[in-house]
């Protein structure tokens, strides 16, 4: 069994016999693909192996990043965010196939890591929606640096790299007393440290009609926010 398929087995209570579907096929490079109006968030336009990248306010959002590598052969996993269902997901366009979800890791801190760290040595993507202490953060996210898998936390995250961040939306596609939702737009933020450190903001259609992420039409995505002193 390989080793991404061992990790599952181990953060899922699979017994290594159990038979669970090997993972193949992911992808080697250092930045995970997302999509472009996203990819314009992140200084490196994509998501970097070893990265940590918290996604505050919305499971959307959070579906969102890792549809593109899911659907190029990656592997992702989400601990402790029961409300995130595979229909959301699918319809956002990740690869369910390549996805774990382990909704109720439970309330002791120490599995959670245990949990989170056995993933994190064999998926690619690994997020975590358990409000974790600070120091237990930073060993998950050099677990993740040195692992080169990328950390998704869902929540506020101590020294996190990246943060992303949603505004309020603004629904479309109802006509006067008829039709269906189809659309929202949501505004990133996106902020951190490092190559990170200057703020920007974007414009995006979450989910767009058709699901998954799109362009806003008429608003630039990803564009720097300037800093005024005082």
């Amino acid at each position: 069994m390989s080793r991404s398929a061992t990790a599952m087995s181990v953060a899922l209570g699979v017994d290594a016999t159990g038979g669970l579907t090997t993972p193949a096929g992911g992808l080697t490079g250092r930045v995970l693909p997302v999509r472009g109006e996203l990819a314009d968030l992140l200084p490196w336009g994509g998501l970097r192996r070893g990265s940590t990248v918290s996604v505050r306010g919305s499971t959307s959002l959070l579906l969102a990043l890792l549809a593109t590598a899911t659907a190029e052969g990656c592997w992702a996993a989400v601990v402790g965010v029961p409300h995130l269902g595979v229909l959301a997901a699918a319809e956002l366009g990740v690869a369910v196939h390549r996805l774990a979800l382990v909704p109720r890791p439970g309330s002791d801190p120490a599995v959670v890591e245990r949990t989170v760290a056995a993933l994190l040595d064999g998926i690619d993507l690994v997020s975590v929606g358990v409000p974790v202490s600070p120091h237990v953060a930073r060993r998950l996210s050099a677990r993740a640096r040195s692992r080169k898998a990328v950390l998704l936390p869902f929540g506020e995250w101590p020294g996190a790299d990246v943060e992303l961040r949603t505004g309020e939306g603004r629904w479309s596609g109802l006509g006067s007393g008829h039709g269906l939702l189809a659309e929202r737009e949501v505004v990133v933020h996106a902020g951190g440290r490092g190559a990170a450190s200057r703020p920007r903001r974007g414009a995006v259609l979450l989910p767009a009609a058709g699901g998954g992420v799109g362009p806003a039409a008429g608003r630039p995505s990803g564009r720097p926010v300037s800093v005024v002193a005082g």
